[in-house]
């Protein structure tokens, strides 16, 4: 597997000739605390999910900051014409949910952390179902990952995104043009769980964890007390 931290030159061109004036055409900006992303080797970064436009905008708050992200996608827009070219040369990893072959996102995550890749990270495994828009009880493959590669979780929580185009909805809302609100978090202590294997209960707390890091800078960027507890749509 190719060591590369980025994607060619002709596909990151191109990604930052499209995403980049269209990310400022659509929406202003507020970004917070980009100081505290490490600009070398693997990082997990672990974020809320709000809206279909939250990956492209987020991204452009990372590539501004330094680092190339990489994210998880469908396995099913790979098969997309086309797109599904875009995709690869992007770096982007496929996942096939709810199938044998799930773990195998984790195993090219693992992969691209070793070769100094930043892994975008969606804990919660699609937009936030709670009705007042707090991040949701996490699925554990960030926290598994971290444990096992030992890199940095670095949390980050957005805010605006949904106000651009809520979760569902197939049409933008343009007008007044929104604003995107960005926080990174310090890194998440998971110390406290070095050389316990990274199963059961051990990877529900370090989830726990990262949920509560990225909850606890939404409630700053949303200026209000986040709730006792996650919504577990599981469990509601």
């Amino acid at each position: 597997m190719s060591r590369r931290t980025r994607p060619s030159r002709f596909w990151e061109t191109l990604a930052v000739v499209v995403v980049k004036p269209l990310s400022r055409l659509l929406v202003k900006r507020d970004w917070r605390h980009g100081e505290r992303l490490p600009r070398t080797g693997g990082i997990i970064i672990a974020a809320n999910h709000l809206s279909w436009t939250d990956p492209v905008l987020l991204s452009h708050f990372l590539f501004n900051n330094g680092r190339w992200p990489v994210i998880l996608a469908k396995s099913a827009l790979f098969r997309v014409p086309l797109l599904g070219r875009a995709l690869t040369g992007l770096l982007v990893i496929p996942v096939e949910r709810g199938s044998t072959e799930a773990a195998r996102s984790l195993r090219i995550s693992s992969q691209r952390l070793q070769d100094g890749c930043a892994i975008l990270f969606y804990p919660e495994g699609t937009c936030t179902r709670d009705p007042a828009l707090w991040p949701m009880v996490g699925k554990t493959g960030a926290a598994r990952l971290a444990l096992e590669s030992g890199v940095q979780v670095i949390p980050i929580a957005h805010w605006g995104a949904h106000e651009l185009l809520p979760y569902g909805e197939k049409r933008p809302r343009l007008f007044p043009r929104k604003t995107f609100r960005v926080s990174v978090g310090p890194p998440v202590d998971l110390s406290g769980y070095a050389g316990l294997p990274p199963q059961g209960d051990v990877l529900r707390e370090a989830t726990a964890d990262i949920m509560a890091a990225i909850t606890a800078q939404l409630a700053e960027l949303r200026g209000e007390k986040a709730p006792e507890a996650p919504y577990d749509p599981a469990g509601r």
